[in-house]
């Protein structure tokens, strides 16, 4: 099976969704009225080429379509879009037939392909003009377009379309029977199309080669490349009757071959197939001609003349008129086993007609040959119409061979043209290369050294905190201390001083009391009274201060209560501080304190800068494996999901990590922030 022409252009996005975004970007410059102009110009475009596509529409009709949607196309201000639409309606004017507009469209293509550096599009345009010279039995001009988008493509690094041209070269060459140079290019598109798994396009190039060695009378490796190629089919995953073609093409092996017999049972497999008929009805009637012809050699007893007559009202009716010079032939070699050498010689003038009516030199010369045989009397005519046209058409395929030939050499030049500029975008790309990476080390060292620096900076920061820390830590002690020393001392004085004088007063008061006077009396006892509630209170703040001087009131947790009354200051919230009191939190490491201090810190920042709030709690709590701090406010609240970590969160981050622990935020809006701190201890 032989396949040349591309499919039509698969533009997945719409041409007029392109316009409108090439006009935004450069909205600025253009009006939206000409915008919308433009899409509807466009779509009207599509509009008429798919007219033109319609089945029931006629050929006249099709190309008035056709006419208006250039026409239209033409006005449009976008190349890019402009080239597109032309390439389709090209396309449409060769499925057409329409040599004339074809042709000139098809030379707008190229010349806008060129103009805009579209390579895509100046293949494709090669490639219908290829086939549109192929369908003209050009075949030199066929095989040069071929070669000319196979070039593209193979620059472009698009290998299933690359291999798809040396297949067209292929089946081009094999045409005037170069068959050297038609296997070596199928041979190059089956090595590319293997690593792809392109059944179908294997399947034909191996068809190819069948056909090829069949023409080179090598039958053995012809069977074997249609065995190969019937795997192929047999792999292919949509519904196709290629097999059966396949089969045709070996019983045709068998009967070039003279084993005649052996080649029946494929043709009447081919025939069994009940819809091939209807639907190939081409192939039905070669299959049907090639079997009858097979057995009449095998059997020349039967009569098979109706046979041949329906196999020739068949291909007539189909316009098939190169199988109808070959079914003429085959009827008069059979009147000729016949010894009915009137009727041979009418079959033979009959396939000679259709032979020259089809350019079929191949049948034209046999019949030359055959009417010689018959003739006695015109022998030498057809002898000599035989010699004069094998001579010219040797010399015609000499010399397009020939121009295959420049055509390859022009090739391989311009590959090894290729080559040379692949080695020097190699040499350039690896200096390029070297400059990038010299470059980006250079960077990777400075900016290496400045973290560096950054780092040592950062550690003399952290160590300054520290004995900052320490140092208020220090101060925290002495003040307290020195309010220890200071109740103890009051509390002493208290009770050896006033309590002690309080006493002896009472005293003399009771002495005084002896004296008698009803008055007397009770002044007195007024004053006794009033000095035993002094003395009660003086006890009661004696025991107290004593209390309070022995009492076991952390520094930490001073620091803390004093960074809360601190922020309170500034900020409109309450606050309530809640810890464990049973636990030593001066007992924890320096470390940790300074970071939890700090953490602390800048959680009640955040509150105060983000979070408005009215109420904050901070608490401690031991657990079984340290502690937990848990800073808990009532303010707006935020979407942890959707936030991005400041630099108060990094530096939480990376003061939790310093002492081993982890943290969380429970937030959402409206409904208040808990940031929980859980740190580890050592045991």
């Amino acid at each position: 099976m032989i396949c040349v022409k591309r499919k039509p252009l698969l533009i997945t996005v719409h041409l007029s969704f392109l316009l409108l975004t090439a006009s935004f970007i450069s909205c600025h410059r253009k009006d939206q009225n000409n915008i919308h102009k433009s899409i509807v110009q466009v779509d009207s475009v599509f509009a008429l080429i798919d007219s033109s596509s319609n089945s029931g529409v006629s050929k006249e009709k099709s190309k008035l379509y056709l006419a208006k949607a250039e026409k239209k196309t033409d006005e449009l201000n976008n190349d890019s879009i402009k080239l597109k639409l032309f390439s389709k309606i090209s396309l449409k004017y060769l499925n057409l037939k329409d040599s004339v507009n074809f042709l000139r469209t098809n030379q707008e293509t190229i010349e806008l392909s060129k103009l805009s550096n579209d390579s895509i599009t100046l293949a494709e345009a090669n490639w219908d003009l290829a086939s549109f010279h192929r369908s003209k039995a050009s075949i030199h001009e066929a095989y040069l377009y071929f070669s000319e988008a196979q070039k593209i493509y193979e620059a472009l690094h698009m290998d299933y379309e690359s291999a798809r041209m040396l297949y067209n070269m292929a089946v081009t060459q094999s045409d005037i029977k170069d068959y050297t140079g038609s296997e070596i290019n199928t041979i190059r598109a089956i090595e590319i199309l293997k690593p792809l798994e392109e059944h179908k396009r294997l399947y034909y190039c191996y068809n190819n080669l069948g056909s090829i060695t069949k023409e080179l009378k090598d039958f053995d490796r012809a069977l074997d490349y249609y065995a190969t190629a019937l795997e192929y089919q047999t792999k292919l995953d949509f519904e196709n009757n290629y097999g059966l073609s396949l089969k045709n093409n070996i019983g045709v092996v068998y009967q070039e071959r003279g084993n005649f017999e052996e080649s029946i049972p494929y043709f009447e497999e081919v025939l069994k197939d009940k819809s091939l008929k209807s639907e190939k009805p081409a192939l039905y009637g070669t299959a049907l001609n090639n079997l009858i012809y097979s057995k009449f050699k095998v059997n020349n007893q039967e009569n098979l003349s109706d046979q041949f007559l329906e196999i020739i009202k068949l291909q007539d009716s189909l316009g098939e008129i190169k199988d109808v010079s070959r079914t003429h032939f085959c009827f008069a070699e059979y009147h000729l086993s016949k010894n009915d050498t009137l009727n041979a010689i009418f079959q033979a003038k009959k396939a000679l007609g259709y032979a020259k009516i089809s350019s079929n030199n191949d049948r034209v010369l046999e019949s030359y040959q055959l009417l010689a045989k018959l003739e006695s009397s015109k022998s030498s005519y057809y002898n000599q119409k035989y010699i004069s046209l094998n001579d010219s058409l040797q010399q015609a395929e000499r010399q397009v061979r020939n121009k295959f030939a420049r055509i390859r050499f022009e090739t391989d030049e311009f590959i090894a043209e290729n080559e040379v500029l692949a080695r020097e975008k190699q040499l350039w790309t690896g200096v390029a290369v070297s400059i990038l990476l010299l470059g980006l080390m250079s960077y990777i060292i400075l900016d290496q050294r400045s973290k560096n620096q950054k780092l040592r900076f950062q550690q003399q920061q952290q160590a300054a905190n520290q004995e900052i820390f320490n140092l208020m830590l220090t101060q925290k002690e002495k003040l307290e201390e020195g309010k220890k020393i200071e109740q103890k001392r009051i509390s002493e004085e208290l009770h050896d001083g006033v309590l002690g004088k309080m006493l002896g007063a009472r005293m003399v008061l009771t002495g005084l009391n002896k004296r008698k006077g009803n008055e007397a009396e009770m002044e007195r006892k007024k004053a006794i009274n009033a000095l035993q509630e002094v003395e009660k209170e003086v006890r009661s703040i004696s025991h107290e201060l004593s209390h309070a001087a022995y009492q076991n009131i952390p520094n930490f947790i001073h620091s803390i209560s004093d960074l809360l009354n601190t922020v309170q200051t500034t900020a409109n919230f309450e606050y309530n501080f809640v810890y464990n009191e049973s636990f030593d939190w001066d007992s924890l490491n320096a470390n940790v304190k300074i970071n939890v201090y700090r953490m602390i810190q800048e959680s009640l920042q955040n509150c105060v800068k983000h979070a408005a709030c009215k109420n904050v709690i901070v608490e401690l709590s031991k657990t079984d494996t340290g502690f937990i701090t848990k800073i808990i406010d009532d303010g707006k609240g935020f979407k942890t999901s959707s936030r991005k970590k400041g630099i108060g969160l990094r530096n939480i981050s990376s003061r939790i990590e310093k002492i081993k622990g982890t943290y969380t935020i429970n937030s959402s809006r409206g409904k208040g922030t808990t940031v929980t701190l859980q740190i580890p201890l050592e045991t």
